[in-house]
């Protein structure tokens, strides 16, 4: 991260921390503020940055993260074979053991030395969860949780949105809509964990194609790394596609909802803050 990007996470983190100090402060159970960004929008960064803050401020905090709850490869190639091949792919509603999660969040308030919280990590190198003797355990209940992932707080699509393809990928591999219309009714099931936010932020990107861009950009470093399993330029192509259709729905519906908007310009530049 450039001098000026650090710079912008660390004024940035501190705004929204202000913004909802008061609540946090009152909050009688862990207070749960959701960070909803699509990919390469630099949530998982400025997650761990408020971290750091909140706890400067004497509040323990967690950070969980949705991706970290995706079904492990395995559970989704039966998905694959259950539903549609497309489900390999981690990602959609449907992919994420939404159940878990919760029981997490339930379990926070009771955390202790006796009664330790632990959750999963997910490997994105090797594509599956780490083994559960790895998984992080919580021994004091957090004054913050802070849950971030890129389809937080998303509302399904109205049946006749799921009519045309969005892209090639839905064209050619999903002629019938099988897999649009179950991971559309997956959403329904994810509602009962939005509720469980106490304040959403949405990071806002100007459009889907910065979105592909910024999201690009974070593959060619781990591609320049060498990094397992990284991806090529066409391979992140056809990933970036099983997103598409969703992300541009959060992106024409998300900031409504949310208690806090940061919009970035093409160059991720903070440009406007709004509280509703």
């Amino acid at each position: 991260m450039s001098p000026d990007a650090s710079t912008q996470n660390s004024t940035l983190a501190g705004h929204l921390l202000d913004q909802y100090a008061g609540r946090i402060a009152r909050a009688r159970r862990p207070y749960v503020l959701g960070l909803s960004g699509l990919q390469g929008s630099g949530k998982s960064t400025l997650a761990r940055e408020m971290k750091a803050q909140a706890e400067i401020r004497g509040w323990p905090t967690e950070v969980l993260s949705l991706d970290d709850f995706y079904y492990s490869r395995s559970e989704r190639e039966v998905l694959a074979h259950q539903v549609h091949p497309l489900l390999r792919t981690r990602g959609v509603p449907g992919t994420h053991e939404i159940e878990l999660l919760l029981s997490v969040l339930a379990a926070l308030p009771q955390a202790s030395d006796k009664l330790p919280v632990s959750y999963p990590r997910f490997d994105k190198g090797r594509d599956t969860r780490v083994a559960p003797s790895k998984w992080p355990k919580v021994i004091r209940p957090p004054k913050l949780v802070i849950l971030e992932g890129w389809a937080l707080g998303l509302r399904p699509q109205l049946q006749s949105a799921l009519e045309e393809p969005v892209n090639v990928l839905e064209r050619d591999e999903d002629p019938e809509g099988v897999w649009r219309h179950w991971v559309n009714k997956q959403l329904r099931a994810y509602q009962p964990l939005w509720r469980k936010l106490d304040a959403l932020i949405v990071l806002q990107a100007p459009n889907w194609e910065i979105v592909r861009k910024w999201r690009s950009e974070q593959e060619e470093e781990l591609l320049a790394r060498h990094a397992p399993l990284a991806m090529d330029a066409d391979t992140m192509a056809r990933f970036l596609a099983h997103y598409e259709r969703l992300s541009r729905h959060a992106l024409a519906t998300l900031a409504e909802q949310a208690d806090t908007s940061v919009e970035y310009d093409d160059d991720r530049h903070v440009i406007a803050l709004n509280h509703s």
